[in-house]
């Protein structure tokens, strides 16, 4: 890890946060890393997240289940040079992230990676020692607010995506949520924490929650290892979170870390696996789309949003199956769409 917290990504940078298993940021020292002093936090969300004046759009991303630190960065650069790749090759399906124009301003992504300790042995009691963990780290632990406020502090430094240059487009930059695993878990218990009272367009249907430390603009949850009922039993402030636009959840029969040890850890099916089941708000379910084919703005504008991947996300070796298929061409066309139904 530099000492500034970020790598290179192509011609930018992808900013680095690093969390504990409490889910304190951690910093780079000659000694190794150390926990951020409290008081400094601030002065370490300023050193390493304010966003370019480039960048159209922000993708934060926390991984999942056995993911090393380089791994994680892989992912990451993965997934936006994959993105990168479907808009060069199929940008009329895109049409609001064209090239800039004096109307519109083009998609140019600054990711963000959230890594923490997520490893263990390939086996039902290292699944669920880092159930265990990603729980507690939202929970009793500092990763909710942590995450909150890191995504409050980029909220509160990238230009304004609603305050409109002329009627009927957005400038700005928009923030995006991607998490995989049990990494969708941690970004739920932020947004969740975030929903706690203290955030005339095209765009999302949902009104943006006033009142908000920050709003985003679509989270996209791959693979999501938590029970079914999550959102109506845990996260269930998230249907009035500071969220512009839908949750989308992945899922694929092929993924075995939320099938068979889900089942086995939890005595029932994860997310991953079979989809959201109930929710504070209407599910709608869709297929998830070959990269030539479009997502009409009506498939995707809803609260929550399952997406069959059965038939895409079908490869893994081991015990967890499919599950970690999720770095597809398919998947940066979805998220891509989602960023485009954002303007």
């Amino acid at each position: 890890m530099n000492e500034d917290s970020t790598e290179q990504y192509g011609d930018g940078r992808v900013a680095v946060v690093d969390l504990d298993a409490t889910g304190w940021p951690l910093r780079p020292t000659r000694d190794g890393p150390r926990p951020v002093p409290p008081p400094g936090l601030d002065a370490y969300l300023a050193q390493r997240l304010t966003p370019p004046p480039w960048a159209t759009d922000i993708v934060v991303y926390v991984h999942g289940w056995q993911t090393s630190q380089a791994s994680a960065l892989g992912a990451l650069r993965t997934l936006m040079d994959l993105v990168e790749r479907q808009r060069d090759e199929q940008a009329e399906l895109y049409p609001q992230l064209r090239r800039a124009t004096p109307a519109h301003r083009g998609f140019a992504p600054w990711p963000v990676l959230v890594r923490w300790p997520s490893r263990s042995l390939p086996s039902l009691g290292g699944y669920r020692r880092i159930r265990d963990r990603a729980h507690a780290m939202g929970t009793e632990g500092h990763a909710a607010r942590v995450i909150a406020q890191l995504l409050g502090y980029l909220d509160t430094h990238r230009g304004d995506p609603y305050a409109a240059p002329v009627l009927a487009n957005r400038g700005g930059q928009y923030l995006h949520l991607v998490g995989h695993s049990f990494g969708c878990r941690l970004l739920c218990e932020a947004v969740q924490w975030a929903a706690a009272p203290p955030g005339g367009t095209l765009g999302w249907s949902m009104p943006a929650p006033p009142g908000r430390p920050f709003t985003v603009d679509s989270m996209l949850l791959l693979q999501m290892a938590a029970a079914r009922d999550a959102f109506a039993a845990t996260f269930t402030a998230l249907a009035g979170a500071p969220l512009h636009g839908p949750v989308v959840a992945t899922y694929s029969q092929h993924d075995r870390a939320t099938g068979f040890w889900h089942l086995r850890a939890e005595k029932r099916a994860g997310i991953g696996y079979a989809g959201i089941g109930t929710a504070p708000a209407p599910v709608s379910g869709i297929r998830m789309r070959d990269t030539t084919e479009p997502y009409p703005h009506t498939t995707l504008d809803h609260h929550f949003v399952n997406v069959d991947a059965s038939e895409v996300f079908t490869h893994g070796r081991g015990p967890a199956g499919a599950h970690s298929d999720h770095l597809r061409p398919e998947s940066a066309h979805l998220l891509l769409s989602l960023a485009d139904h954002s303007r």
